[in-house]
């Protein structure tokens, strides 16, 4: 059974906590831009450890990799044991993430927010992959897939460039929104 030890009063409230899983550095990224533009000093930065307490804050930012469509367990029982807080999730993922798509992984992982926390949306785009994926879909061409294969390593070029600098530009005013 895992449990976060979220920091309750050992200093007072944070107003801001910005907190992220990310396998790639793409997630840590976007993190990185949203901490970078929330106002003053009441905030904190920090990637998703289950050995690291969580620091109290009144409006969560929590970032993930979309892995099969959903976040990890980290992410998603950190979501589950946050109470009456302002949380807004964002994420990378390798696909180029079209409007369904977003919604779908949205949905996802919205079900592990308790219900008496304000939910603040959701932020997607789309993030560059590891060269295994490539590799692996290299692997597996062959003349009956060849055109599925083939636009997914299209895909994989496109990601390369992402998070672009308008990636970034989009996270943050996602996160002005919400401050």
């Amino acid at each position: 059974d895992r449990a976060y030890n979220i920091q309750k009063g050992c200093q007072g409230m944070l107003e801001y906590a910005v907190l992220y899983h990310s396998e790639t550095g793409n997630t840590a990224k976007i993190a990185s831009a949203i901490f970078s533009q929330l106002p003053g000093k009441s905030k904190d930065l920090m990637q998703i450890n289950l050995s690291e307490p969580i620091p109290e804050a009144a409006v969560y930012f929590v970032g993930f990799s979309v892995n099969r469509g959903t976040c990890c367990m980290e992410v998603a029982d950190l979501l589950s044991e946050l109470h009456e807080k302002k949380v807004s999730l964002f994420a990378t993922c390798g696909a180029n993430p079209i409007p369904e798509y977003i919604k779908e992984v949205e949905s996802k992982v919205k079900v592990w927010l308790d219900d008496d926390n304000e939910y603040g949306g959701f932020f997607l785009c789309q993030g560059r992959m590891q060269a295994k994926a490539r590799d692996r879909w290299e692997r597996i061409r062959n003349k009956e897939n060849a055109r599925h294969i083939d636009a997914m390593l299209r895909n994989f070029e496109e990601a390369k460039l992402h998070p672009s600098t308008e990636d970034l530009k989009n996270a943050i005013e996602f996160a002005k929104a919400r401050i």
